[in-house]
């Protein structure tokens, strides 16, 4: 399946301070759900999650996945996307956690890292995006 392209407006969702659900798929094909934060880097969905979890187990298994990013100011501004991850890696994954800590939480280091924890950085490739606008202002 070709990959789906992130526009303008739907690459604002991401950028924002807004979560998004992310869903794999567990052993026996139920979904598994986690709020999770979220990040572009051009048309690839970044996730950072710490290696061992059940995301990164499920991926590793089965790379689909989906996920949904609600304007936290407008829920009816949201967008919905189904792919694939393409890359799990651990370069760069320390620095892009504290990243997401400045953008999520203001503070210049992530406040949760544990000595034993190792963070990868899920790499997705949208195949199918859904952008559902606000309706119009009266």
């Amino acid at each position: 399946m070709a990959q789906a392209t992130i526009t303008p407006e739907i690459a604002k969702l991401f950028e924002g301070k807004n979560f998004a659900s992310f869903a794999t798929l567990m052993n026996d094909g139920s979904p598994h759900v986690a709020p999770t934060w979220v990040d572009l880097d051009g048309n690839t969905i970044l996730i950072n999650t710490a290696g061992g979890r059940v995301k990164e187990k499920n991926i590793r298994r089965d790379n689909r996945i989906a996920l949904s990013v609600y304007d936290q100011e407008n829920p009816y501004n949201m967008v919905s996307v189904r792919g694939k991850v393409t890359d799990i890696t651990e370069q760069g994954a320390d620095e892009h956690i504290d990243k997401m800590a400045k953008k999520y939480f203001g503070a210049d280091k992530y406040p949760f890292r544990t000595p034993e924890e190792q963070r990868i950085i899920l790499k997705i490739a949208p195949e199918k995006i859904h952008h559902q606008q606000p309706p119009p202002q009266k």
